[in-house]
């Protein structure tokens, strides 16, 4: 390799392990991302007036939404023939311990949760599926970075070789040759979206629409993650020889259907806050202002 730097990864992705239960870095990160965007979404439904009695309900939702809709995106997405091929293969689907989450999966699994708690919770406390979409875009950036950095302790979900400073050589892997590190560069865009989509709200809740959030999110998220999947090892056989991959494939509806929600947000100009309704007068005050009028 001459005098190229590069950096040697062995890292363990178990913690510790007791008897036949292991801790696991992407497990510990994983569960740290919720609980981040448990703290976020408070942050969010005081700011906002909405009940926060309604966190611990979001958070499970969000938890096996983002669970299932992962598993389930990977086994249709990428292995169907694996997973629906046999009885022992479909058993796994099961069994997401066994490896084997799409972020594609996740978001539409999220969107659809959203969809029905939004119905379920809404309209009692003034808001629909587009501005749990916008804070949700918020906090899930924070999220994927810590995923990400789970892929990388697992020694998964790299990319092709480099000669660059900064590449890895996933020892654990058997590789002799330094790889991208895409899961850092991933972990870096959504930790920096996530920085600039929570300024955004901050400092101009009150001057942006509904939709521009989620909108913003969806291009830049999978507008980057088209654009990585060039560097990235193929991570099925049938993507070998494809002009663009699975990932690059299923990013691209996402980023279109992030164009709609911009355009939504300019067209309805709907405020991103939620809608609270205007306290009701008493019924006494409304007889004193009726007086005044009639000069009585």
């Amino acid at each position: 390799m001459g005098d190229i730097l590069f950096v040697n990864w062995n890292v363990d992705p178990e913690i510790f392990r007791l008897g036949g239960l292991a801790v696991r870095w992407y497990g510990l990160l994983f569960v740290s991302g919720f609980i981040l965007g448990w703290f976020i979404f408070k942050w969010f439904f005081n700011r906002e007036g909405v009940k926060e009695e309604l966190l611990d309900s979001l958070l499970i939702t969000l938890l096996v939404a983002t669970i299932v809709g992962s598993r389930l995106g990977h086994c249709l997405f990428y292995q169907p023939e694996y997973y629906f091929g046999s009885w022992s293969g479909f058993l796994e689907v099961f069994m997401p311990w066994k490896g084997g989450l799409a972020s594609h999966g996740g978001a539409i699994g999220l969107m659809i949760a959203m969809w029905w708690y939004a119905r379920r919770y809404g309209k009692a406390n003034h808001f629909d599926v587009v501005w749990l979409l916008d804070h949700l875009a918020i906090a899930t950036a924070f999220a994927g970075a810590f995923i990400r950095l789970g892929n990388l302790f697992n020694s998964e979900i790299y990319g092709v070789a480099t000669n660059l400073p900064w590449g890895f050589v996933f020892e654990r892997n058997g590789e002799t040759v330094p790889k991208h590190p895409t899961q850092i560069y991933e972990a870096l865009s959504y930790l920096l979206l996530g920085i600039g989509l929570i300024i955004l709200y901050w400092k101009k809740l009150d001057k942006t629409y509904r939709g521009t959030y989620i909108g913003i999110f969806f291009i830049v998220c999978f507008g980057m993650r088209f654009l990585i999947e060039f560097i990235k090892n193929p991570q099925v056989d049938f993507e070998r020889g494809m002009s663009l991959d699975m990932g690059q494939l299923l990013s691209i509806p996402f980023i279109l259907i992030g164009i709609g929600f911009l355009i939504y947000a300019y067209r309805k100009k709907i405020p991103a806050a939620a809608v609270r309704p205007e306290p009701v007068k008493k019924e006494k005050d409304t007889v004193r202002h009726a007086r005044s009028l009639s000069g009585e």
